[in-house]
């Protein structure tokens, strides 16, 4: 983009700035969600909330499909790129 291009959009630069810093959280937050270790803990705290007895089979099952998803969601993210590294 040109200088006038630049100096028009210029009062619009706290927006664009603004997009640019929630594009990078929605980023990082997408990434914590889908990471590996986080899906495999999140799993471990489901199996012991089910055997104290806090959550029924229905439940469980449930809820480890949820996580099942976003493991494999994860992984083939991962797999098409290497931004998570």
């Amino acid at each position: 983009m040109g200088l006038i291009g630049e100096v028009l959009l210029l009062p619009f630069a706290p927006v664009r700035g603004s997009a640019w810093v929630i594009g990078q959280v929605l980023r990082e937050a997408e990434r914590i969600y889908y990471d590996p270790a986080t899906v495999r803990a999140e799993l471990a705290r489901l199996s012991e909330q089910l055997e104290a007895g806090e959550i029924d089979e229905e439940e469980f099952d449930r809820r480890e499909d949820e996580l099942l998803d976003r493991l494999e969601i994860g992984s083939q993210s991962r797999a098409g790129t290497d931004d998570w590294t």
